[in-house]
C-alpha cells in the first residue's frame, strides 16, 4: 500500500464525509448524510478498482467492511448492507457500506443519486459512531 505520507483523501470525500480515523492502511468515513449510516473505507493505494489490490490487501479491506456490516446489522438493526466499488465520480479507491432497510428514504433504489439532502449528525453521534468503530479496531489509528 501507499505510505501514509504520500496518501491524500481525494477532496470530494473529504468534503462529503466525516473522517472517524481508521488504520495504518485504511481510511474511515462517515457519509455527512445522516438519513441513513452510510460508512466509506479508503485503502492506502494507488490502485483504482478493488480487484487490482494484492490478495492480502483486499482479504483485508473486506474484513475491515465485514466488520462495519456486522455492526451495522448487529447494533443498528438493519437487515441489509450494500457494499460497493464504484470509483466513477471519485477515482480515488474507497468502499461503500451502507446500512439499508425497507422504507428508507430511497427504498428500494440505490443511495447514489436517489437520497436527497439530509440531516446531519450531530458532534455527540459522530464521538458514539467514533467509539463503536474504534471498538471494532476500525476507529483511530
Amino acid at each position: 500500500m501507499t505510505t501514509r505520507k504520500q496518501w491524500q483523501l481525494h477532496p470530494t470525500l473529504a468534503r462529503d464525509c466525516h473522517v472517524l480515523g481508521g488504520t495504518a492502511d485504511v481510511e474511515l468515513l462517515l457519509h455527512r448524510n445522516a438519513l441513513l449510516h452510510w460508512f466509506i473505507l479508503v485503502p492506502h493505494t494507488s490502485a483504482l478498482d478493488l480487484l487490482d489490490l494484492p490478495d492480502h490487501e483486499r482479504e483485508a479491506l473486506l474484513n475491515q467492511a465485514r466488520g462495519v456490516s456486522d455492526y451495522l446489522k448487529q447494533t443498528l438493526d438493519y437487515p441489509r448492507v450494500n457494499v460497493g466499488a464504484l470509483g466513477l465520480v471519485v477515482p480515488q479507491l474507497h468502499l461503500h457500506v451502507v446500512g439499508r432497510r425497507e422504507g428508507d428514504p430511497c427504498w428500494p433504489a440505490p443511495v447514489w443519486g436517489n437520497l436527497d439532502a439530509g440531516s446531519s449528525y450531530t458532534s455527540a453521534q459522530i464521538d458514539e459512531l467514533t467509539k463503536a468503530m474504534n471498538a471494532l479496531g476500525l476507529g483511530n489509528a
